[in-house]
């Protein structure tokens, strides 16, 4: 670039500019004094045309756009002189790519410079074709590239280049290498004496090894020598000494590539191997300068790798363990996080996970590092290494430091302490300790998959039932608890409550008392489950017990026009059941034993537990088309039930016993439609709550207008040969208003296909997964997963794969990003076909006002400050809202804390007003404050006064209309509103089965863990 007085002006004037905007005036006026000069080939010179095409590059490195030009570009390689044919190959190889139609132009004139005697022309044609790689330069160039490699008249610096020009050939067409005699040219490489060419040489025996290891087997000797040599440093220059370490990156190269064959048959090659291998064991320790560490260590742990897979004896294998302990236990994060990673990876070797056991207490330690990223490492050790022997320890200390985990690992936590409860367990109430143990301190991040194999060992085992029973009964005598203990203490109280029923404050009127207390607290589907159990109650209150009768027949009077249809059901059968006497006692008799099944949690474990198959399976996660992961669905049990699909968080519901009096399970066929159970139950009256029908709800969280046939797939028709239709499994509208206040569950589902969510916010940040899961046991093809988004609203969405295989899931992060406040929805556009069925949807996505809100709760002395600061509208408005759904004052203050707006107990004097507070966040607005005050009428439920205030006017406008709506629309769970004479009447209702009926669950289990 030197003469070039107008390329160094252009970058001075770019450097001098003050702002973006006059950068962009100085890069336009230069595109198109450019653009001008190329279209007048008369006076365009060589200079002329290479001062522009360096001026394009630099245009391009700035970030600009150029869409021009590309021409000029490739026309000067073909140009004799090398200042000229030099700006030529580098401008193409940064503004090309490989797919470009003008590089079929310079195919020829790169293959003359390849195949030429200018050395200097070959090195920048190699590394064109090296960078920019495609299949048309692997056609056409391999053979040559190929011969250029072998040359012995080629100085090595052409030579290297070539061997990194052909691996880059070989990733993009592994055709172009003809591996018939080709293996024993490789072989020849390997003993290139110029560790440059040598080094370049092995990155492509590992390219090519990894696709077919047995045509290059006879290159593992010489992989061994290449070891020796450097191990012993004979013949090493000193430029390819980094450290005094002998070229630590053929090293690891050349271990990688001994990784790939399966076995060393010849006991000399091997002997020599393990010589090796010992001498950078017992040569490998910690100093204090870092680039040496990380040379030393990149050798140490690929030995590691390598002794794993040659399966060493126990002695280097105990060796191994016990420099992995040196190395968990340095300061150096990155070194602890490496030796944790790989002591991991040794717990598959089964002779030294004892030798690993002696360093627990160390790994526990490392659970307890500021670095997530160690205490994830520490976390999957402790779990592979767990056993019998030390289970208590390891699930107490995952108990102790649930407490104070991130909310990212939780979950985690959550399973694996179940899981190693469940297999390692030395009695069962130890395993039903630790497991309210676990609901207790982490209930928002148990699956209900956890309390339902409570349930299920707890019913097969008599001994334990009055054990749990008296566990459950503890705990809620706590304030506060959460609503799955509270799932699982009414279930258990129900069953066996009256095996208390000696012990003080155990009776059946005192564990109705306690259970009813926390019926306010509860969301709408554990509703049904306090329903049952008090009719447990009522029946084991022996003698009857008039007072307890009358209070429980009240409950049931109230909710027997509940608009929830399952709660309406259980309430109207239990009321006139409990009038039978002799018939109510036949129908909720104690569930019988579950046949003996596999934990759906050890499942979920399986499928990540081989950790002798991991690094195979990131290998194929990085091969996929898209970011999503396919993972398969294990198959079932043996003896055990085909899976039976639930429509209820529910263990099961009555309309289901009644359909099945004796509790097992049907054999349903998983591709067809489940049984309409509500048309069966209501007749013609159901037609409108019937799952899958277009919803009149005008009512949902923000932004749902539109015409029902538009979103949350209500015109859901399938095209093509076909015409029938596709019955939607449940309301979709209901499962966006759940998903609207909690952050899991399932978003859309039909016969073949479940597509659930899993989301995580943090700020004005959120990460959502969708999990879509193949139901049935043919592939979904021509998958199509796109989002709409509003403006107010960043989404970038992982593309799907085009098939989803059978029986298979597939997870796809969504990326969401809050600009400003807004009540818009996010919409998903969704197709998939399956045969000669195409069906689509349009469903909402629950990235709503309320995810961006993070709970806060304010004393007197904070709170009016800020509220007497808003002097009035904008910032503050207040509205009278009619038509509310009559709820108690307990009941809205949990529904203010469900969409993360706290309420602030004790500040407002009348106890009929609630105060509450948050923080909303978004990128325009940051953290801002947002107050409000909810005025109620005892004498009309149905009204309330409202003031919101915040120091945004759009914000305090939004948020007020999002509370309004979350107070008019209909309760979750709910359907169409069935009138009360439409209730089914009493009969012979079956006893509602366990939990443990979701264990083989497919809906359960395509869910993964939500």
């Amino acid at each position: 670039m030197t003469g070039m007085r107008g390329l160094s002006v252009f970058i001075s004037d770019i450097r001098n500019c003050q702002n973006k905007e006059a950068e962009r005036l100085r890069v336009d006026k230069e595109l198109g004094n450019i653009r001008t000069c190329f279209k007048n080939e008369k006076v365009l010179t060589p200079y002329k045309k290479k001062k522009y095409v360096w001026k394009m590059l630099y245009i391009h490195m700035l970030g600009y756009d150029v869409d021009f030009g590309h021409m000029e570009a490739v026309s000067l390689i073909s140009a004799p002189k090398y200042p000229e044919k030099q700006v030529g190959y580098i401008v193409t190889s940064c503004l090309l790519n490989e797919n470009h139609d003008f590089l079929k132009l310079a195919i020829n004139t790169v293959r003359n410079d390849i195949i030429g005697r200018n050395e200097t022309f070959q090195c920048l044609a190699l590394t064109l074709v090296g960078n920019i790689g495609g299949r048309d330069f692997a056609e056409s160039l391999a053979p040559d590239v190929q011969k250029l490699l072998i040359s012995s008249s080629c100085r090595p610096l052409v030579r290297k280049k070539a061997a990194l020009c052909l691996l880059r050939l070989f990733r993009k067409n592994p055709d172009a290498i003809n591996v018939d005699g080709w293996a024993d040219r490789m072989t020849q490489l390997l003993d290139e004496r110029d560790l440059g060419v040598l080094t370049s040489s092995t990155s492509l025996l590992v390219a090519l090894v990894s696709n077919n290891h047995e045509a290059y087997s006879s290159c593992l000797p010489k992989c061994v020598k290449i070891l020796e040599r450097l191990a012993r440093n004979q013949d090493v220059p000193q430029e390819y000494t980094y450290y005094g370490i002998p070229s630590p990156w053929l090293q690891v190269k050349a271990m990688r590539a001994l990784q790939y064959f399966p076995t060393i048959e010849d006991p000399s090659t091997r002997k020599s191997l393990f010589e090796v291998l010992q001498r950078i064991l017992m040569g490998t320790d910690v100093v204090k300068n870092v680039n040496k560490n990380n040379a030393s260590h990149a050798v140490l742990f690929e030995a590691l790798s390598l002794v794993i897979h040659l399966d060493a004896e126990k002695e280097m294998m105990s060796q191994c363990v016990a420099l992995l302990g040196k190395f968990i236990s340095v300061r150096e994060p990155n070194i602890r996080y490496l030796g944790l990673e790989n002591m991991t990876r040794m717990l598959m070797v089964t002779d030294v996970q004892d030798v690993i056991k002696k360093h627990q207490s160390q790994i526990i330690t490392s659970l307890k590092d500021p670095d997530i990223s160690i205490r994830r490492r520490a976390l999957d050790l402790l779990y592979g290494m767990c056993d019998v022997s030390n289970a208590k320890d390891i699930v107490e200390e995952l108990l102790q430091y649930l407490s104070t985990a991130e909310f990212s690992m939780r979950e985690e936590l959550s399973l694996k302490a179940a899981i190693l409860a469940e297999k390692f367990a030395p009695d069962l109430s130890w395993y039903v300790d630790v497991i309210l143990q676990l609901i207790d301190k982490a209930g928002d991040f148990v699956s209900d998959d956890i309390w339902f194999r409570v349930v299920q060992f707890v019913t097969n085992n008599e001994d334990l039932q009055p054990y749990a029973a008296s566990k459950a009964r503890e705990y809620l005598d706590k304030i506060a608890i959460h609503e799955t203990m509270v799932k699982v203490s009414a279930y258990i109280l129900g069953e066996y409550g009256h095996l208390l029923a000696r012990q003080p404050g155990c009776s059946a009127s005192e564990l109705f008392s306690i259970l009813h207390e926390k019926l306010p607290t509860v969301s709408t589907p554990t509703i049904p489950i306090l329903l049952s159990t008090y009719a447990k109650l009522l029946m084991h209150a022996q003698p009857r017990d008039p007072e307890l009768e009358k209070k429980v027949w009240a409950v049931f009077k109230k909710y027997e026009s509940c608009i929830d249809v399952e709660i309406q059901q259980r309430a109207v059968e239990y009321f006139e059941l409990s009038k039978k006497g002799a018939a109510f006692m036949d129908v909720l008799a104690e569930m019988p034993k579950f046949p003996e099944r596999q934990s759906s949690l050890i499942k979920k474990a399986e499928i990540v537990e081989d950790t002798a198959d991991q690094s195979a399976i990131k290998l194929r996660a990085q091969q996929q088309p898209s970011n999503a992961l396919v993972v398969a669905n294990p198959q079932p049990v043996s003896g055990a039930p085909p899976p039976l699909k639930i429509p209820s968080q529910e263990p099961q519901s009555v309309a289901r016993s009644i359909s099945q009096p004796n509790g097992t399970s049907s054999n349903l066929d998983p591709q067809a439609p489940s049984p309409d159970l509500l048309s069966d139950l209501l007749g013609p009256l159901a037609i409108e709550a019937a799952p899958g029908a277009v919803s009149t709800d005008q009512h949902g969280p923000s932004g749902t207008g539109g015409h029902a046939d538009e979103v949350d797939g209500s015109a859901i028709v399938p095209v093509g040969e076909q015409t029938n239709n596709v019955e939607v499994i449940g309301n979709i509208a209901e499962r966006f208003h759940a998903l609207c206040l909690k952050d899991s569950g399932v978003l859309y589902e039909d016969p073949y296909i479940q597509i659930g969510i899993k989301a995580e916010w943090r700020g004005h940040h959120g990460r959502l997964v969708l999990f879509l899961g193949n139901k049935s046991t043919s592939p979904l093809t021509s998958v199509q997963a796109l989002i709409l988004p509003p403006a107010h609203l960043k989404l970038e969405l992982s593309p799907v794969p085009d098939t989803i295989p059978p029986r298979a899931q597939v997870q796809s992060p969504l990326e969401v990003m809050n600009i400003r406040p807004s009540r818009d929805v996010a919409v998903l556009d969704f197709s998939y076909k399956l045969g000669t069925i195409v069906v689509g949807a349009k469903l909402r996505i629950p990235a709503v006002i309320n995810k961006f809100l993070q709970p806060l709760q304010l004393t007197t002395e904070e709170f009016f400050p800020q509220w007497r600061a808003l002097s009035g509208p904008p910032l503050k408005l207040q509205e009278v809202v009619r038509g509310v759904r009559p709820l108690a004052l307990p009941e809205m203050a949990n529904l203010f804390n469900s969409f993360r707006v706290t309420i602030c107990p004790g500040l407002d004097p009348n106890p009929n007003n609630l105060v509450a507070s948050t923080t909303f966040y978004s990128d325009t607005t940051g953290a801002m404050l947002c107050l409000a005050r909810i005025e109620t009428d005892p004498a009309d439920r149905t009204q309330l006064r409202m003031t919101v205030g915040s120091g945004d006017p759009t914000l305090t406008f939004e948020l007020k209309e999002f509370i309004k709506e979350q107070l008019i629309v209909m309760p979750m769970g709910s359907r169409a509103l069935v009138p009360a004479a439409a209730a089914p009447a009493p009969a012979a209702v079956a006893q509602p089965p366990s939990p443990a009926a979701l264990a083989d669950d497919p809906g359960a289990m395509l869910a993964g863990l939500l």
